[in-house]
């Protein structure tokens, strides 16, 4: 099973992303539906509160209105009284009603009883005849007393009522409040993964195109460049793949090039050396000292026109990598004599008295590249101190390892 991808980089960053703002989105989401909550609630038990201590003070004063009218009826007998009664009587039914909309259950019961008691007061007031008597008014101030009692216990009882709603709402915002911090515990870890995964995806294509640039800057060819990511870095990978072959087919061309051009060169230069060879011979007859000066000048510089040909090459190959290194093992002693043989005319002209001390080490290492070296060095010992003695010393260490050592020229 293949796991889903980005195609490109900014796709990668685009999911990153969502790893990263969607938790956080939801988060805040569910924060705001909360708080919402808790605020439409609040907002409930606020409004709910005031209309029923509104309305618990509307009861006590239409209770004691109704009271006064009903003991100014008893008195006076007077039908305005009554029907104004009735009227006080229909506002103390319509308050009660109100509160029993959002009541609990025993402030419903309690009202139930208030409405019961009502009626009865109702039914006394209106079927008694004023002037009855003092047993009359007594019944009736009994009566109301226990509507009084009624109405404060209604009271009382929507007090607790809210009070019990608001412990309610502080008990639910702490409750919020703990799923908020449980839910956005895991934000922290999210946001981590997100990062090591942006790392993983865009820093290992990154590190692969640093490296594959940094060896084309130090002219390694041979190494295929291979980015593995989004498809946009993939793409500029294969462009530097291009760009490594491309490099790579103008280094053999430069190389079958200056091996051309040193063919060609090196045909018309050994005519010239067995000419000059034919002459220091006296093949055409014996040279004056003149003569014969002229003569070994030619051979020497076409020794030397030959050397750095080869020179040319080798220094192209070693350039441009296309031949590796070839280490092999063998004695630097043979190598140091060859190479001053080799050399030896053109040290002889340039009047370069050597001093040889070389240990018959055994090296691993290239012996065409230390053979150049030695070469370059002895080109370059005339320039560097003309008139002084050159000096080729060896020395060498032994390692840990039994048999393994380290050569120094200088």
């Amino acid at each position: 099973m293949r796991w889903w991808r980005p195609k490109s980089l900014s796709g990668l960053m685009l999911v990153g992303l969502a790893l990263i703002a969607v938790p956080l989105l939801i988060a805040i989401l569910t924060a705001v539906l909360q708080i919402r909550d808790l605020a439409d609630r609040g907002q409930k038990i606020v409004i709910q509160g005031v209309a029923g201590a509104r309305a618990s003070q509307q009861l006590f004063s239409q209770m004691a209105s109704l009271e006064r009218t009903a003991r100014l009826y008893q008195v006076l007998a007077d039908p305005p009284l009554l029907e104004l009664y009735r009227t006080q009587d229909q506002l103390l039914s319509a308050t009660r009603e109100q509160l029993r909309l959002h009541a609990a259950t025993d402030t419903a019961q309690t009202l139930e009883q208030l409405g019961g008691l009502q009626r009865n007061i109702r039914f006394t007031v209106m079927s008694t005849p004023p002037s009855s008597g003092a047993a009359a008014a007594s019944d009736l101030s009994s009566r109301f007393a226990q509507l009084s009692a009624l109405v404060e216990r209604v009271a009382q009882q929507s007090n607790a009522q809210v009070d019990s709603e608001v412990a309610a709402l502080e008990a639910q915002t702490l409750h919020a409040r703990n799923r908020l911090l449980w839910q956005t515990a895991p934000l922290l870890p999210l946001a981590l993964v997100a990062v090591f995964v942006l790392t993983l995806g865009v820093g290992r294509p990154l590190r692969q195109l640093d490296r594959a640039i940094s060896e084309l800057g130090q002219g390694a060819f041979t190494n295929p460049i291979a980015v593995a990511g989004p498809h946009d870095l993939e793409r500029l990978g294969g462009q530097l793949e291009w760009l490594r072959q491309r490099l790579l087919e103008l280094a053999h061309e430069r190389n079958r090039f200056l091996r051309h051009i040193s063919h060609e060169l090196k045909t018309p230069l050994a005519n010239i050396r067995e000419g000059t060879e034919l002459l220091m011979d006296g093949a055409v007859g014996e040279l004056d000292s003149n003569q014969r000066e002229v003569t070994a000048i030619l051979r020497e510089n076409g020794i030397k026109l030959q050397r750095m040909i080869e020179n040319l090459l080798s220094f192209s190959a070693w350039q441009t990598s296309s031949v590796g290194l070839e280490a092999t093992e063998f004695r630097l002693r043979p190598l140091v004599k060859q190479v001053l043989e080799n050399q030896q005319l053109t040290l002889l002209s340039q009047r370069v008295r050597l001093d040889v001390r070389v240990e018959d080490v055994t090296l691993v290492a290239d012996r065409g590249k230390i053979r150049l070296i030695l070469e370059n060095l002895c080109w370059m010992s005339p320039t560097a101190a003309p008139g002084s003695p050159a000096r080729i010393a060896s020395t060498c260490s032994r390692r840990s390892t039994p048999g393994a050592r380290r050569a120094a020229r200088r």
